[in-house]
């Protein structure tokens, strides 16, 4: 379906385009970039919240800067809707996040107006320093921007390029859009700190007037520059009862500044160009703006809203025939709540995802023992370990992806000491038109390495429960579960809770042609394949493994005693994963057979619906139902299972 820009947005191709109109027009040009975005997003879905809340700033940013040739980096990338639009991409905007079409976040295979490709968030200014200082090297000037978020500044990341940034003297601006939200309402005291300055009615009066100073200094000599720094300096640190944040880093600070006028917005942003060094700009938004449900709603449901009625704001939702089970995020938000009212010792804790990951559940129920520490993964694992040393069972929960940006503190913080912090990794697997930066495709090869550590999948939700409930009742050291993104398969979901006696799997099915041992939710998927075949007459064994680590050696024996044919099925990296773990039991026990391993191959695999990734990888249904024939139809070349 073709989308109808307005008048002037159907005349930009690309920033250039764009630069060739007058200031006064582009109010204009905001408002058709706002109804597009709109209309896209309410037929085929997408990020809306963050994209129309940073309209304005998205049009003057490339009307004043000279992309691509200045480098524009977008933090997390939710907010680029309207970049891509301006750069290309307006007449392939509707296949955003569409298998096939173009991501849904900044990519720089995509678009040489992508100058750094994101999805996690708090890069973009240690990604624009590097750009910053390499082109200085190079003796090449550009301008070099970093769009932030006040919630992506909360990442520990963005404190290290700031604190960088402010000794290298580079050409860099930093902008910060501050909408007090990140998807979930921020936390934290960087978010007091930026109230406190853009509610100081005082401050906000005098600045204006400290900014025209600044703009007239080549009028009035050579020390000019130098006293109206000391006099901003002055009144800031006087009316907001503090020393600035950013200025004590070495930057400097302008703003705040509304950030819904493109008009006074293009005119600072070429005011800044002419002031060297590294700068922050301070732009106040709102989430949603001008698209009045969403400006005026739930920020948080309309940050990812899916499919609705454009001219009512009512979110279109299809009811099911039947009763559909529940997401696996919110079997553990229920079930979490559940073990806590027994067992005081449990606490919860995310890095931003409270909703996501439905901790909210418990946030609500039991505030005190329910923790949302802010985009900061690092810092949340370390928290639930300083927890864990003091006998609580902090439940950490955060996105796979997400996941391997603590990566150390798994190792140091919690593996070393054999600490018992319960990691629940939800979105494990492919995580569907979020793409690439997104997928969950490494936590069991990066996590069964680790010394101590438990690695555990369920097949449904209540083997989530189970587990959860084991995890909590084993005098354990480090233990993961990892679940998917969407729904499970169980529409009586909340079954009894008993322990599972850790290391074990179990036997689904029997049978003599081959087996099939799978991990986590994709033992439902051989499930249908096993059906076919067996309707073809195969007899075929199907194992849920249950653990990766420690891996059941008893059931491996049994399989491999049997079978010279098997086949191993896993929604994670081949390279290190389940199957990995079972062609080593197999050479280290010296037995022979025909092994065949279906997961997420070792490449980048893109965006598309969950089903459309599994089939694009052979390990769908019918790709297990493949393999099996396959593996089957051949010779086995040496039918002696047992070696030595």
């Amino acid at each position: 379906m073709a989308y109808k820009a307005g008048k002037l947005l159907r005349e930009i191709e690309y920033p250039s385009d764009l630069r060739k109109l007058k200031i006064e027009q582009l109010p204009q040009v905001c408002d058709e970039l706002r109804n597009y975005i709109t209309d896209v997003v309410s037929e085929k879905g997408g990020h809306l919240g963050a994209s129309l809340g940073v309209v304005e700033l998205t049009v003057a940013l490339h009307y004043v800067l000279d992309t691509p040739k200045d480098q524009l980096i977008w933090d997390v990338g939710h907010q680029a809707y309207g970049h891509k639009i301006l750069t290309g991409r307006r007449e392939s905007f509707d296949t955003n996040r569409v298998y096939g079409g173009i991501s849904g976040f900044p990519k720089r295979s995509e678009s040489e107006y992508d100058a750094f490709g994101v999805g996690h968030s708090s890069t973009s200014i240690s990604a624009a320093l590097g750009m910053a200082v390499a082109n200085e090297y190079k003796g090449i000037n550009k301008q070099h921007v970093a769009v932030i978020g006040d919630g992506a500044l909360t990442g520990g990341m963005a404190f290290e390029g700031l604190n960088h940034g402010g000794v290298e003297n580079s050409n860099l601006l930093i902008v910060l859009n501050d909408n007090c939200m990140s998807i979930d309402p921020n936390v934290g005291a960087l978010k007091e700190y930026l109230t406190d300055i853009t509610t100081s009615h005082t401050y906000n009066k005098v600045k204006d007037e400290v900014w025209n100073l600044l703009g007239m200094i080549s009028k009035f000599g050579p020390n000019a520059q130098e006293i109206a720094q000391k006099i901003e300096g002055s009144i800031k640190s006087y009316l907001l009862k503090q020393s600035n944040l950013f200025e004590s880093l070495n930057f400097r600070y302008f703003g705040p500044i509304y950030g819904h006028d493109a008009i006074h917005l293009s005119k600072v942003l070429n005011d800044l160009k002419d002031i060297p060094g590294p700068k922050i700009l301070h732009c106040v938004t709102k989430k949603g703006k001008g698209y009045k449900p969403a400006e005026d709603g739930d920020q948080t449901k309309w940050h990812a809203p899916g499919l609705f009625n454009k001219e009512t704001g009512e979110i279109i939702k299809i009811t099911p025939k039947s009763p559909k089970p529940p997401k696996y995020q919110d079997v553990f938000g229920h079930t979490i709540v559940e073990l806590a009212e027994k067992n005081d010792k449990i606490m919860g804790i995310t890095p931003a995802m409270p909703s996501g990951c439905s901790l909210n559940i418990m946030m609500k129920a039991m505030p005190k023992r329910a923790f949302d520490v802010g985009i900061a993964e690092q810092h949340a694992v370390t928290f639930s370990a300083g927890l864990a040393t003091q006998g609580l069972i902090p439940f950490c929960n955060i996105y796979s992806t997400f996941m391997q940006r603590a990566y150390d503190q798994v190792i140091h913080d919690v593996c070393l000491q054999n600490l018992h912090v319960v990691f629940c990794l939800d979105r494990a697997g492919f995580a569907g038109a979020d793409g690439p930066t997104h997928h969950g495709a490494y936590d069991i090869a990066y996590m069964r390495c680790l010394p101590n550590m438990i690695v555990s999948a369920p097949m449904d939700e209540s083997e989530l429960r189970n587990l959860m409930y084991t995890a909590q009742e084993s005098d354990t050291g480090p233990f993961t579960i990892r679940y998917p993104r969407g729904e499970g398969v169980i529409t009586e979901w909340k079954t009894p809770m008993k322990k599972i006696t850790i290391g074990t799997g179990r036997r689904i099915s029997s049978g003599s042609d081959v087996a099939i041992l799978t991990i986590g939710h994709m033992g439902n998927l051989a499930k249908d394949a096993c059906k076919k075949l067996e309707e073809e007459g195969l007899s075929v064994a199907r194992y849920d493994m249950r653990f990766v680590k420690p891996i059941d050696e008893m059931m491996l024996h049994e399989v491999f005693e049997k079978f010279t044919k098997v086949i191993t099925v896993e929604d994670g990296s081949i390279v290190g994963g389940m199957g990995s773990a079972v062609l080593e039991f197999m050479s280290e026990n010296n037995y022979m057979a025909q092994v065949k391993r279906l997961g997420i191959p070792d490449r980048v695999v893109e965006h598309g619906t969950q089903q459309e990734l599994y089939a694009e990888c052979s390990y769908d249904a019918d790709g297990i139902y493949a393999a099996a024939k396959e593996l089957v139809g051949t010779k086995v070349r040496n039918e002696s299972v047992k070696l030595g």
